[in-house]
């Protein structure tokens, strides 16, 4: 197809980020969809498309991803920073291997990515980078406030790039998913801190269930990327977008409601009205 853009996915194992794959190879596009394990793309393989393993945590492996694209096509027209994991429990459960860990992968991996893949970027005609956020990076919430903070972290990061790269005729998106129907909070049950003696102990159950609140009557991930895929082939697509259960609910909550009103109505959803 004339129109066919070469498109770079991170953490394609599953969820989000292989139903994007997925979107965007139905619609006739080719498609590089990575994850830390090759094994673990088999079925995307088995599908058409083009499967590589990218560790976004090595440089060795972002490095050689992206020497494969190089001698197939020569460039690189859309580049999505999907990779990254949910780290739950208080912040003062949280140790700094931790908090190291989170920004590792969702914060700083992106930046690294990008600024690898930027002259394969640059020979394209209309390029565009888009870094998954998260609503969670506008609304933080009780036990997942390192999450928030890594998501956070990373809008302002898209801002600045967005800014800085668009002289250079590069777009920059910011997606901002809401609750989405995939093994999010599956994963994130395993990654919740929650130490013995913690002073949260007796709310127990709202700490572990924090990991899969998202996952309440969520958007299902194939409407979320339908309108994902359509927003980032836009020849000019807006800055942010913003999709799924709560996108919209809770920036408005968050915009409009006092301060101190906005944390009683999370410290009662997630228990710690209970804590004395």
């Amino acid at each position: 197809m004339s129109n066919q853009k070469i498109i770079l996915i991170t953490g394609c194992s599953s969820g989000i980020g292989a139903a994007l794959a997925l979107e965007f190879h139905s619609r006739g596009h080719w498609v590089y969809a990575t994850a830390r394990r090759v094994e673990a793309l088999a079925e995307l393989k088995a599908k058409g498309l083009r499967t590589l393993a990218l560790d976004v945590n090595d440089a060795a492996s972002m490095a050689s991803a992206l020497a494969a694209v190089q001698g197939e096509t020569g460039h690189l027209d859309i580049l999505i920073n999907n990779a990254g994991y949910g780290q739950f429990g208080a912040v003062m459960d949280t140790d700094l291997a931790d908090l190291r860990e989170q920004f590792e992968t969702n914060v700083f991996a992106p930046v690294v990515l990008t600024r690898a893949a930027l002259p394969l970027l640059r020979k394209s005609a209309a390029a565009c980078i888009a870094n998954m956020g998260s609503i969670s990076g506008v609304v933080t919430t009780p036990f997942a406030g390192v999450y928030c903070a890594s998501k956070a972290a990373l809008h302002a990061l898209s801002d600045a790039m967005r800014m800085e790269l668009a002289p250079m005729g590069l777009h920059v998106v910011t997606i901002q998913p809401g609750g989405i129907a995939s093994n999010f909070g599956a994963t994130g049950a395993a990654h919740v801190k929650l130490p013995e003696g913690s002073l949260y102990a007796p709310i127990a159950r709202f700490v572990l269930g924090r990991a899969k609140a998202s996952q309440r009557g969520a958007t299902p991930v194939e409407a979320f990327t339908r309108e994902v895929v359509d927003h980032l082939l836009r020849a000019d697509p807006a800055p942010v977008c913003r999709t799924g259960a709560q996108s919209t609910r809770l920036p408005l909550l968050k915009r409009w409601l006092p301060i101190r009103m906005l944390d009683r109505k999370l410290q009662k959803r997630f228990g710690l009205d209970q804590l004395q």
